[in-house]
């Protein structure tokens, strides 16, 4: 799999092996965040990700140029943020063996075809989805089970990420 870089080109991140799955996530905290970064919903109010493992992550280059930021203190979530350049760059759960990388950041070819958009029931009154992909309201069975097997092929290992700064203020 090609590396994600930010816009500018200072920060990369090598990615290797398949994508666990290319997603597409209608949740309200991915249209918050989503809204605040600009250019990363798509016109249905969805936030594409290509979702890896951590295990196959590694900042190629951009040392000191991540900041993480949270919808709120407590959050289990962190956004990353190129700073040199305000591309957004990943989501990451901190508990969870995956990381999720802003589908653009990767090439339209070098992302992967779309698996399916899940947390629709979020989205907004009067939003029509496509039917090229499941589309289903809340995270199903299949995709957890993607997750799980990923984690499994893992040795059920959660690695740490610990690139980005956290943002202040």
């Amino acid at each position: 799999m090609p590396d994600a870089t930010c816009t500018c080109g200072q920060v990369r991140i090598e990615v290797t092996g398949k994508p666990i799955m290319v997603a597409e996530c209608g949740c309200t905290s991915c249209q918050t965040a989503g809204q605040a970064f600009g250019g990363v919903l798509t016109e249905h109010y969805t936030t594409p990700y290509v979702m890896v493992r951590k295990d196959r992550v590694r900042l190629a280059s951009g040392d000191g140029a991540l900041e993480a930021r949270r919808l709120t203190p407590e959050s289990a979530t962190r956004r990353v943020v190129a700073t040199c350049c305000g591309a957004p760059m990943y989501l990451e759960f901190e508990k969870g063996h995956w990381l999720s990388v802003y589908a653009a950041r990767l090439s339209a070819q070098d992302r992967g075809a779309l698996d399916c958009r899940t947390m629709t029931k979020d989205l907004p009154e009067g939003i029509v989805l496509p039917t090229d992909v499941p589309n289903p309201k809340r995270h199903t069975p299949g995709f957890m089970l993607k997750l799980m097997g990923a984690w499994v092929a893992m040795g059920f290992r959660t690695p740490k990420i610990d690139w980005a700064r956290e943002a202040t203020g």
